[in-house]
């Protein structure tokens, strides 16, 4: 097969490195063209007035829902500034939040200062999972050694079950989430996949772990059906309730609640540091910036111009900002330097190499069908 030759867009910063990406007529790719149709969805795209008054109908059914109970809500808390901004607001409506934090041994200083922060002067009272060290670090070894793109699927589908698990026991029926259309309506799919595919984590683990069986509780796509059909949970989207902007979110959070910047997307994370700013890109190709500004392009929060300048700029500073995080991660992960030399020289691959539910090829199905929609709509 003829290698794809390289091509960006002229919307967005979106590129080949995305194998699947698909470009019309005018350069424009699937990703922002999708993207453009999200944010006319409701409830980002509603006109202002009708915005507020379905954020105000959401805030009564919350306090509705919880009414006589401990909780009406759970937010995730990882210290970033979406999850922080969350927090923020949720306190702001009045609602009575219970915070949940997934602990994988990996906090920054600033990550674990701001949990602390916000819960402390907001009032919140916290859930820290703290997961056991060592059957997670061989979980995440796996996932490195399994050479798929996507080794941050056992901690994203751990703060899953921990939030759903923490609705069940109280009884709440709403889960607020940081996740928003403003920085994050743009992501390919093969650059992460099976969030929710607890077969395929398992099938990594006994391909690649020690133990061969995991103590750590997964969330599966069945367990999802469960707590929404049957226990009537709901998955909140709560930033595109409201005119999302990050920058001026950072500055209400330094202002009033001592939140400290970690200077990257998920820098609160030194393991996704590492991961984001070193493995995706040498070994995959994988900058995803593109993703995050391209998201921001379309929101109008960020220019094109800008977004190109930036992503001239390294990822890591100078080299000894690199060389000091290889090491930190070899010696947290208790292994050599030749170890983790090995681990990148693995040929790369996908979910698709390795037993997954159907719920990872729902994802292959949802993406043919927005590449033609694409397709259908330049057309138009």
């Amino acid at each position: 097969m003829r290698e794809k030759s390289y091509q960006i867009c002229t919307r967005c910063v979106m590129d080949t490195t995305d194998p699947d990406i698909v470009f019309d007529d005018n350069g424009y790719c699937n990703h922002c063209t999708n993207a453009i149709e999200r944010l006319k969805q409701p409830p980002y795209g509603l006109p202002p007035k009708e915005k507020d008054e379905a954020l105000h109908q959401l805030i009564e059914k919350i306090k509705a829902a919880g009414k006589g109970k401990q909780y009406d809500c759970v937010i995730g808390l990882s210290g970033g500034v979406d999850s922080s901004y969350v927090a923020y607001l949720v306190k702001q409506w009045g609602l009575r939040p219970v915070a949940v934090h997934v602990d994988n041994h990996w906090n920054s200083k600033e990550g674990n200062q701001n949990v602390e922060n916000l819960c402390k002067i907001l009032g919140i009272g916290l859930h820290t999972n703290l997961l056991e060290w060592e059957e997670f670090k061989d979980l995440q070894l796996a996932f490195l050694r399994a050479s798929t793109p996507d080794s941050e699927i056992p901690t994203d589908n751990i703060i899953c079950e921990t939030l759903y698990g923490t609705a069940n026991k109280y009884g709440i029926k709403y889960i607020l989430s940081g996740v928003n259309i403003t920085s994050e309506s743009i992501m390919p799919f093969m650059w992460s996949v099976g969030h929710k595919d607890k077969k395929y984590i398992k099938s990594v683990y006994k391909q690649f772990g020690k133990k061969r069986k995991l103590k750590t509780p997964l969330l599966s796509i069945y367990q999802m059906y469960f707590y929404h059909k049957i226990k009537g949970i709901k998955w909140m989207d709560t930033l595109n309730y409201v005119e999302y902007d990050k920058e001026k979110a950072k500055e209400i959070l330094k202002q009033e609640l001592n939140w400290q910047d970690y200077g990257r997307k998920h820098g609160e994370s030194i393991f996704t540091r590492i991961l984001q700013e070193y493995i995706l890109p040498q070994k995959f190709g994988y900058d995803k910036r593109r993703a995050h500004f391209s998201s921001l392009i379309i929101a109008n929060q960020l220019s094109r111009e800008s977004a190109l300048e930036k992503l001239k700029e390294p990822l890591y500073t100078n080299k000894t900002d690199l060389e000091n995080d290889v090491v930190y991660l070899c010696k947290k992960l208790e292994i050599s330097q030749s170890d983790f030399e090995n681990i990148m020289n693995i040929p790369p691959k996908t979910i698709k190499d390795y037993p997954n539910t159907i719920y990872s090829w729902l994802f292959v199905v949802r993406r043919k069908v927005r590449k033609y929609f694409h397709i259908i709509c330049s057309k138009k």
